[in-house]
């Protein structure tokens, strides 16, 4: 399913921030994320993540097993990844999504799928 999360991928670099704590010691994380199918979930370092749709606070996907809440969100070139109502996060980038956040970063023109 293409939507503008998935962009039509099985998988793809994302930005990961918990709203609720941390994710193995960082506020937020960047690392590859599965889809499932339909889009709706997200799959990321053993967590599944549902898609909340309007009824979100602080993000837009839910762990339905703890009820904590993520935000989502493709890579950015410019580097704020960040939540726009955020600042100040400890983010850390998964070493075997380094190469591909580094190819995005730096509009490099690599196909992300060569790197990984």
């Amino acid at each position: 399913m293409y939507s503008q999360l998935t962009r039509g991928e099985s998988e793809r670099v994302m930005y990961v921030e918990c709203k609720d704590g941390d994710i193995d010691g960082a506020d937020a994380r960047i690392g590859w994320v599965r889809y499932s199918k339909t889009g709706r979930s997200v799959y990321y370092r053993g967590l599944t993540l549902s898609a909340i749709g309007g009824r979100g606070g602080a993000g837009n996907f839910i762990d339905a097993e703890t009820g904590t809440e993520y935000w989502v969100s493709g890579i950015k070139k410019r580097g704020s990844n960040l939540h726009p109502a955020e600042s100040g996060k400890k983010v850390v980038v998964d070493e075997d999504a380094r190469a591909a956040y580094e190819a995005i970063r730096s509009s490099a023109g690599l196909s992300i799928r060569a790197v990984r």
